[in-house]
């Protein structure tokens, strides 16, 4: 085999910080893809922050500074007619259309790889006629002038492939790079200080605080919860809807037992710390957060949305799944699992089927097909 080295790949997303799920997606990819000797851009079409600490030491960095990603074309076009990469990994709509259209009046000769890794059809069902027209007129056009087109679900993949008009198995489906540091001293602290030793069960979720992870669902199914056991339940991530949040929090007496603990450094100590992992979520494209619960041996209790979760975790063979909006069944499926042995082993042992590796050795077979 004779491998990928000299060759240098652009990955392209609309900004970096605070690492959500594709943009982790995007940082272990880039890592595996240097181990293999393969060059990465990060090329960030609006990113005010420094990002030197969140990426590999090798990449190079290029900001585009355009706030409004329409913009973004032509400042992508200087990117790829000067840089010349040999292929581009375009992440996440609008970015994956622009990518396609930048390379080609360009001239450029990379081969261009576009990613989805939402349902669309359900994040923007609410943004009105024109944009769900934008939506689908873009995706049609652009996406059959790509390489390749990956989505990390098969539900993601149904739902991109009927945007696009094309056949399902037109679209590749990679499961997303799940890789979680080991955990530190310091973060074990932080994370058994905000625990602050209290008797009971620890229950965590993970995800930013906006409509879609429907933490609201949580919280309520928690009430229930502490009606019959002593529990504390710590939500990590931050957004839009964190003042909203406390404030429920505050109205209905849950001050001290519900805690939004905002953006932490080590997420390895958190999931080690607790004794069940929730996600409420009304949709997902994968669900990275599942994995690394499992890598780390911990239950799983999530809502059966599309997409991803139930193909994660089997349908249930690894973890619990609930209906989207259930907030009865939320509260039986946690008590349940909180008086269930697990064999934590098993858990840790299908987090390994999404190791980095695996996924980072399928997008370089798409970037560069004839190279083996």
């Amino acid at each position: 085999m004779l491998g990928h080295a000299d060759r240098r790949v652009a990955i392209v997303l609309p900004s970096l910080l605070p690492l959500g799920g594709a943009e982790r997606v995007a940082i272990n990819l880039a890592f595996d893809f240097i181990a293999r000797g393969v060059a990465v851009d990060i090329v960030l079409l609006n990113e005010p922050h420094d990002v030197t600490g969140a990426v590999p030491p090798e990449a190079r960095i290029f900001k585009l500074a355009t706030p409004r990603t329409r913009k973004a074309l032509w400042p992508l076009v200087c990117y790829l007619r000067q840089e010349r990469p040999d292929a581009v990994l375009a992440s996440m709509w609008p970015v994956t259309v622009i990518t396609v259209v930048a390379n080609a009046l360009a001239g450029s000769p990379s081969r261009v790889v576009v990613s989805d890794h939402i349902v669309l059809s359900i994040q923007y069902a609410g943004w009105g006629r024109l944009h769900n027209f934008a939506l689908r007129a873009s995706i049609c056009s652009a996406y059959r002038f790509a390489a390749a087109r990956v989505a990390v679900s098969n539900g993601v993949a149904a739902d991109v492939a009927r945007l696009a008009g094309m056949p399902k198995y037109r679209f590749e489906v990679i499961y997303n790079p799940i890789s979680l540091p080991d955990s530190t001293e310091m973060g074990r602290r932080q994370a058994e200080s905000m625990w602050q030793c209290r008797r009971g069960n620890r229950i965590l979720s993970v995800g930013r605080l906006k409509p879609q992870k429907n933490h609201k669902l949580l919280i309520k199914a928690f009430e229930r919860l502490r009606d019959t056991r002593e529990a504390r339940l710590i939500i990590l991530g931050t957004g839009e809807l964190e003042t909203e949040l406390r404030e429920y929090i505050e109205a209905h007496g849950l001050t001290g037992e519900v805690v939004l603990a905002g953006h932490v450094s080590d997420m390895t100590a958190w999931y080690e710390s607790a004794d069940l992992f929730v996600l409420s979520s009304d949709y997902e494209g994968f669900g990275n957060v599942i994995v690394e619960a499992l890598a780390c041996g911990l239950p799983v209790v999530s809502t059966d949305c599309k997409s991803g979760p139930a193909e994660i975790l089997e349908n249930g063979r690894y973890g619990r799944l609930v209906p989207v909006g259930d907030v009865d069944a939320l509260t039986r499926a946690m008590a349940e699992v909180l008086t269930t042995d697990f064999d934590r082993e098993v858990l840790r042992r299908r987090a390994a089927d999404f190791a980095p590796g695996v996924a980072a050795g399928k997008y370089l077979d798409l970037l560069f097909p004839s190279e083996e």
